[in-house]
């Protein structure tokens, strides 16, 4: 896909990875619908692109919502007239333990609140998201391509049972509709960053993430920009469906 001219939606773009992936889409041309759950919050990334020389438009949404995530992608259509790509990025942590214990004796419980919470919008939400676009994409007879943001925690991590629950669902929700729309020329593919340095994982005790960083081979946390990086690759490739690409400086969990 050549981005120049194409429209591109991300979800959770006023920060972190979003930000980053709209401004590397931005370089390249591409026009954006950039959304999150408040629009203001929206605006410098929407400024930022925009100076590029680039159309980009800022929309309020929660993602877990059905009747919010519909209404997103048919205002998205209507302004740009077309949708060429669909980037589900916006998540939440919730991290717990599933029991806490101590000498034998449960302590604390994972809330059933924080894993539904977790649930609707890193797994609901790119459900939603997805549903959406390839409506709209084979609405409009163009393919595209949707791109969801999963996790290396997927396998499996301590304290993660909604979350890796979560970012698994997502890896295998991109697989199942890669197959069913291939027909419609629509591509699905996915990222699994390991740990990178956002907003979100800046809220981590500094003595965790030094500890984590000392594990990885790399030595270091990620940059949003190489998650962005593999964002492009993933959209331009048109051979690249259906697949998962790890980015973690050789992390494995």
């Amino acid at each position: 896909m050549d981005l120049a001219g194409r429209t591109v939606l991300i979800t959770g773009a006023a920060r972190g990875l979003g930000a980053a992936m709209a401004r590397a889409l931005a370089a390249r041309g591409a026009d954006l619908a950039l959304v999150d759950l408040d629009v203001d919050a929206i605006e410098p990334v929407r400024k930022t692109c925009a100076e590029l020389g680039v159309a980009a438009r800022a929309y309020a949404a929660n993602v877990s919502v059905e009747d919010e995530v519909v209404d997103l992608y048919e205002r998205v259509v209507e302004d740009f007239e077309r949708l060429d790509a669909s980037i589900a990025n916006a998540g939440i942590l919730r991290d717990a333990l599933l029991v806490k214990a101590k000498e034998g004796r449960p302590l604390e419980k994972m809330p059933l609140a924080d894993w539904q919470a977790v649930i609707d919008v890193n797994l609901t939400g790119v459900f939603l998201c997805g549903r959406e676009a390839a409506a709209q994409m084979i609405r409009l007879g163009n393919g595209g391509c949707i791109l969801n943001i999963s996790s290396l925690s997927r396998e499996g991590n301590v304290g993660q049972s909604n979350y890796s629950a979560a970012k698994a669902g997502v890896g295998a929700l991109t697989v199942v509709w890669a197959k069913e729309l291939a027909k419609h020329s629509i591509r699905v593919n996915a990222i699994a960053p390991g740990f990178v340095a956002t907003e979100m994982v800046a809220t981590m005790p500094s003595d965790i993430l030094e500890k984590i960083a000392a594990g990885i081979p790399a030595g270091r946390l990620g940059e949003p920009e190489e998650i962005a990086h593999a964002a492009i690759f993933l959209l331009e490739n048109d051979y690249m469906n259906g697949r998962v690409l790890e980015i973690d400086g050789g992390l494995r969990i």
